[in-house]
């Protein structure tokens, strides 16, 4: 069995519907679910503690917080093997320790804080800054139409051959049996002409040719690693098969099973993805891992899908070899 999908809890809203999601993903890949509770979660989320710090009541609530969400997993997926921990520290430091040993982590967007405008909570926000492993939060608010089943967006960067996120979001289409849209954002040139349409040769025109070229050479060396883990998964053991595939179905181990849509569009990046994830259960995006103590950094992107997107968002780190 592979690494537990980990979903943190404060008891708002916003977590259930993460631990919903997350019991779901623990249910489709096969792996185990772990549910997670910081008891200092309410100063980052603009609350102060109802009881001082040092009272047991506050622990006593903390317990049948996760033993709460334990037994609504239960209830709603029994094919689950799921446990509860309260850890009485800084959440972000919590759940960034566990994204050490984590498949992915899943929180809500939005926590017990009172401002209410806030789209992203501070917790959800540090934490895909520095986790270790995907980060995926769920919006606050539902979508007002239904998603299409299986559909997975993921933004293509500038980055030669497949990215971590690219990898993963083709994992994630595979698992739901569905379908994977790669994204590719291009700008037209400033100093293009906006009032005609782009020429044969003209900038805007080898800015948009550049972007297609640019995306399929990324398609077939997606398609190229998936092809090489499906020759090495044939090649092992047939007891051993099950262990080493975390998707845990025959036939979902990528290129045969997922239909990849292209669609390169004008635009800037943040744009493009949040109007392409309109209809879509998942949408996935990059971040590089920086050199200075503040780990993985969140670019422009990273914040405006996080605060904008209409369906669930996965940040994927550049390191990740899930």
């Amino acid at each position: 069995m592979g690494l537990p999908v980990v979903v943190g809890v404060d008891g708002s809203e916003g977590s259930l519907r993460a631990l919903d999601w997350a019991a779901a993903e623990a249910s489709r890949s096969r792996l185990p679910l772990r549910v997670v509770h910081a008891s200092l979660w309410e100063h980052y989320e603009g609350l102060r503690p109802t009881v001082d710090a040092g009272v047991p009541g506050e622990q006593l609530l903390a317990e049948h917080l996760v033993a709460s969400a334990r037994d609504r997993v239960r209830d709603l997926r029994p094919e689950v093997s799921v446990v509860a921990d309260v850890q009485p520290e800084d959440p972000v430091a919590a759940l960034v320790q566990e994204s050490h040993e984590a498949s992915l982590v899943v929180l809500g967007s939005r926590g017990r804080g009172r401002i209410a405008g806030m789209l992203l909570g501070s917790v959800g926000l540090a934490l895909a800054g520095r986790s270790h492993c995907p980060v995926v939060v769920i919006p606050a608010r539902q979508p007002g139409a239904p998603p299409k089943p299986g559909r997975i967006v993921v933004g293509i960067s500038d980055d030669a051959g497949p990215s971590a996120a690219a990898v993963f979001a083709l994992a994630q289409a595979a698992s739901r049996h569905g379908e994977l849209t790669a994204v590719r954002a291009w700008r037209r040139p400033a100093h293009a002409l906006l009032t005609h349409p782009p020429l044969p040769g003209a900038p805007a025109s080898t800015q948009r040719r550049q972007a297609e070229e640019h995306l399929d050479e990324v398609l077939k060396g997606l398609e190229t690693l998936e092809n090489r883990k499906k020759r090495q998964q044939a090649q092992e053991p047939r007891g051993t098969q099950g262990a080493q595939e975390p998707q845990g179905a025959p036939g979902q181990d990528g290129s045969e099973t997922v239909v990849v849509h292209r669609s390169v569009a004008q635009g800037p990046a943040h744009q493009v993805l949040i109007e392409a994830a309109d209809n879509a259960e998942l949408l996935v995006v990059g971040a590089r891992r920086g050199s200075g103590w503040h780990g993985l950094q969140l670019g422009p992107v990273n914040h405006a899908v996080l605060h904008y997107s209409p369906c669930p968002v996965a940040i994927v780190p550049d390191t990740y070899q899930g």
